[in-house]
C-alpha cells in the first residue's frame, strides 16, 4: 500500500495550516480552547470540494472557510 494519509493539521483544499484546535491538542497533549470552526458554517459546495480522502481527517483552512459565510 502506497496511500498516503492527509496532514491533519493542513488544509485539504489549500494546504495551509488549518490552525485546528483539535490537531494542536493531540499534538501537544495541552487543553486547548474549542475550535474556531465550530462556529462556522462550511456550506455543502464548500465540503464537497474536500477530496474524498480527506473527508472527516482534515479540517478546511480560515481562509478557505472564509468564502462560505455567505453560503
Amino acid at each position: 500500500m502506497n496511500a498516503r494519509l492527509p496532514d491533519p493539521a493542513s488544509c485539504p483544499l489549500c494546504g495551509q495550516a488549518n490552525r485546528c484546535a483539535m490537531e494542536v491538542q493531540r499534538e501537544t497533549g495541552q487543553p486547548q480552547p474549542p475550535c474556531w470552526c465550530t462556529k462556522v458554517d462550511f456550506g455543502t459546495e464548500l465540503l464537497a470540494r474536500v477530496p474524498a480522502e480527506a473527508q472527516c481527517l482534515a479540517c478546511i483552512c480560515p481562509a478557505c472557510a472564509s468564502g462560505a459565510k455567505s453560503a
